[in-house]
């Protein structure tokens, strides 16, 4: 597992938060949030993110692809303490983009979630709208 760099660690690095509530069923045998649950965690709060800054901008026939899903456990998470998502543009592309989120509780890092996302039309990959350039610029994450 590669090392996380010391803004990722860092709730301050990232212009978005969502915190959600952890589950029951989201335990292992011994007591954690399971890897499979964390890597939905972060789902919901991608999802949350992109719902915020309305990613489903995009003339007909455009989609949005995840292309790529890097997730590194650092500490164990546990039930039932919430769970705070916290993401933002690590990345802007032609046509891609990464999303960089961090799963805090208690204002540590419990894991790292990098996310790459592509746009296309029915010719493949296409360039990212100035207007959603903009607001993915304007939500970049604090990573110097």
């Amino acid at each position: 597992m590669p090392k996380p760099q010391s803004w990722q660690l860092d709730p301050a690095s990232y212009p978005f938060k969502h915190r959600t509530q952890t589950r029951f069923a989201d335990q292992d045998l011994l007591g954690h949030i399971n890897n499979v649950a964390m890597a939905g965690l972060f789902e919901h709060g991608r999802g949350m993110f992109n719902h915020a800054i309305a990613v489903e901008r995009r003339a007909p026939g455009q989609r949005w692809l995840i292309v790529s899903v890097a997730l590194d456990y650092i500490a164990e998470a546990h039930f039932p303490e919430h769970v705070e998502i916290a993401s933002g543009i690590l990345r802007i592309g032609n046509s891609s983009w990464d999303i960089a989120s961090a799963a805090f509780q208690g204002g540590e890092c419990k894991a790292t979630c990098i996310t790459t996302i592509v746009l296309t039309d029915a010719n493949g990959p296409t360039v990212i709208p100035q207007d959603l350039r903009g607001e993915f610029e304007r939500l970049h994450v604090k990573s110097a």
